[in-house]
């Protein structure tokens, strides 16, 4: 099986990290990435008045799970 892009390991991150943003970055071990997915999903939340909280877990999800190592 393929370890690239629509693998089963990307589609489990990329669930992980509809749940929690960067959660599916750190499974995939992309620590920076995962900060960042965390801090973006934050501001996100915080500027939006928690009205737009969704698209920082999508926008999360969509970048785990698209993700290709090489």
């Amino acid at each position: 099986m393929s370890e690239g892009r629509g693998s089963s390991g990307n589609i489990i991150a990329g669930i992980a990290s509809f749940f929690i943003p960067g959660l599916g970055q750190l499974v995939q071990g992309r620590i920076m990435a995962a900060l960042f997915m965390v801090v973006l999903a934050t501001a996100i939340h915080v500027f939006s008045f928690g009205l737009l909280s969704w698209v920082g877990h999508v926008i999360a999800a969509v970048h785990a799970g698209l993700y290709d190592p090489d």
